[in-house]
């Protein structure tokens, strides 16, 4: 059993992704920071995921993997957040060959458009980085009330929770393999 410091970087993320990374289905996320970040910078190499949720996200996840949205709309109200999900940095790519991006589709649940609106053009001077990542999964899933300094434009939060990890969705051998597919295709 794993058990996790009382405050714990977290990054947000949308849920729908989170849940794909738990059912094994995503193993990349792709991050420019937020509004108010200069650019992204990966503040710890392990940390839990924070659920995110907008109207617009059903639009922006390729159609098989729709059946994750209504799950995923439940762990991110305006009154709660359920965080189901830690991660560990395998490999952090910047984007140096944003063209062949496509090539990792099958790696993310995100349409073509959604990546190119949401991650290449968005803030177009900064580089995109493609973080690939072992989840596990949380023994018990934590809840915690909405509270004004989890709100804005920001990457990461500190949360005031201990995660206890389950076993990892991926293993370190397919990771490492899908890290060098990445910067062989992107870095």
């Amino acid at each position: 059993m794993i058990q996790r410091e009382l405050t714990q970087p977290s990054l947000k993320e949308w849920s729908a992704a989170v849940h794909a990374l738990l059912d094994g289905r995503q193993t990349v996320l792709l991050r420019k920071g937020g509004i108010h970040e200069k650019r992204f910078s990966v503040a710890a190499p392990e940390f839990i995921l924070f659920p995110t949720i907008a109207h617009s996200h059903a639009e922006r996840v390729r159609p098989q993997h729709a059946d994750l949205l209504d799950a995923a709309a439940q762990d991110s109200t305006e009154d709660a957040v359920v965080i189901r999900a830690g991660a560990k940095v395998v490999a952090a790519v910047e984007v140096n060959h944003p063209e062949t991006i496509d090539e990792l589709a099958d790696l993310h649940i995100w349409t073509a458009e959604s990546v190119k609106a949401d991650r290449l053009d968005f803030r177009p001077k900064h580089r995109l980085t493609v973080l690939v990542v072992q989840v596990s999964p949380l023994r018990t899933p934590i809840q915690l009330a909405r509270a004004p300094e989890f709100a804005g434009c920001k990457s990461w939060v500190d949360l005031p929770v201990q995660a206890d990890w389950g076993p990892p969705v991926h293993d370190d051998a397919m990771l490492r393999d899908v890290a060098e597919r990445v910067r062989t295709s992107v870095g």
